[in-house]
């Protein structure tokens, strides 16, 4: 089936290059590997990322307010880094939280999203969402349904959660014109809530063979680029972990015929902030932080406005120099960005400071985070444009 936003969305259910047909796996087995049509081959393309969506009730108090007090309405709350978001051919969000039906609406411990939040991400130009969160269980498999069916409705591809085993088996793939992209999506855990019954396939969990067995599957499908989201990481927590340091070593050092197996790793969950790295010369982005959020409360009971700060990544990935070599990232930007819990609304930190708001402090500390293992020897710059084009 193919969909379409501002990019053609591939789910690869073509048959296979040999034209073989698709088969369902086990849940033990990597996901099917399905052909796509090849790409174009006529220059760069770039692919903007940006951290967890989590609407606590304020936020969806604050989207029930702009849309008039009928419905909800959370395009006002992304316009200041539309810009940003569809300035790129390709652009990922993190949908942290799952959907809830019929106005019963909520925030933390147990969030139940409006589903209009999907058609504000495909307003703002987000062309695919990750899925799997500590979160995507919280009203178990009718949640999962009605966020991948909200999704679907507005345009909005996902990878990291399913409503049937055959969804779980295929590999999200996403068309730019000029190269296939592969997005997986894991998370580390549901908050202790178990899978569905009969349905273990319902949230993509971190497992390492089973990341590299998805990511190899998806490069035999054609995809040019492989791009991993990682719900991971202790939250409040500024430097990775043990556990995302270890995992993204390994995950970056897989290869085939000399190929890396994963080209981009994109970090959410731990609220703030997170640096950016370079691991076996693939990008590692170890936390976006809260794109959208409340006013968040740390574990010591304390309002932490970190919880409220976070980055857009910015890709420029250009084509290889040979057939069957890699699509290397010859540009690498980050855009600080805040959500301001007053206004509720996200801004860009970059045009913010430049209107002469009174936010160069917190601009200048995400910088300092972003870039406190050494990503800028690698070349990582702050962006200071809405687009690459300059508009």
């Amino acid at each position: 089936m193919i969909t379409r936003s501002r990019q053609v969305a591939l789910a690869l259910t073509a048959l296979l290059a040999a034209g073989a047909a698709c088969q369902a796996r086990d849940p033990e087995s990597p996901p099917a590997a399905h052909p796509a049509p090849p790409a174009a081959r006529t220059g760069a393309f770039t692919l903007v990322a940006s951290g967890d969506v989590l609407p606590h009730d304020p936020v969806i108090a604050r989207a029930r307010f702009d849309a008039g007090g009928t419905g909800y309405d959370f395009r006002p709350m992304l316009a200041g880094v539309a810009p940003v978001v569809s300035g790129a051919d390709l652009a990922l969000c993190h949908m942290e939280t799952v959907y809830g039906a019929d106005g019963r609406y909520s925030g933390y411990p147990v969030f139940r999203s409006p589903p209009e939040v999907a058609a504000g991400l495909a307003a703002t130009g987000y062309d695919g969402c990750s899925t799997a969160s500590n979160h995507s269980l919280d009203d178990g498999a009718r949640g999962i349904s009605r966020t991948l069916d909200a999704l679907d409705r507005a345009g909005v591809r996902h990878a990291g959660s399913a409503r049937t085993r055959d969804e779980a088996a295929i590999v999200t793939v996403l068309h730019t014109d000029r190269a296939q992209v592969a997005h997986l999506a894991y998370t580390y855990g549901t908050n202790g809530l178990p899978m569905p019954p009969g349905q273990p396939w319902a949230v993509e969990l971190i497992d390492e063979r089973k990341i590299l067995e998805d990511a190899a599957a998806a490069r035999r499908a054609g995809a040019d680029v492989v791009v991993v989201s990682l719900h991971w990481g202790t939250e409040w927590q500024e430097a990775p972990d043990e556990q995302q340091l270890a995992l993204a070593r390994v995950l970056t050092a897989a290869r085939t015929d000399g190929r890396p197996d994963i080209d981009l790793i994109l970090g959410t969950h731990a609220h703030v902030p997170q640096a950016y790295e370079k691991v076996n010369g693939t990008w590692v982005v170890y936390g976006m932080g809260d794109q959208i959020a409340g006013e968040m409360i740390n574990h010591e009971g304390v309002r932490d406005p970190r919880g409220n700060q976070s980055t857009l990544a910015r890709f420029t990935f250009s084509p290889p120099a040979r057939s069957g070599g890699r699509w290397e990232v010859t540009k690498a930007e980050f855009v600080p960005q805040l959500f301001d819990v007053d206004a509720g609304r996200v801004v860009n930190l970059n045009r913010a400071v430049a209107r002469g708001a009174d936010l160069a402090a917190v601009r200048d500390r995400i910088r300092e985070v972003v870039l406190s293992r050494g990503a800028g020897e690698d070349g990582l710059v702050m962006g200071e444009r809405a687009d690459p084009r300059g508009e």
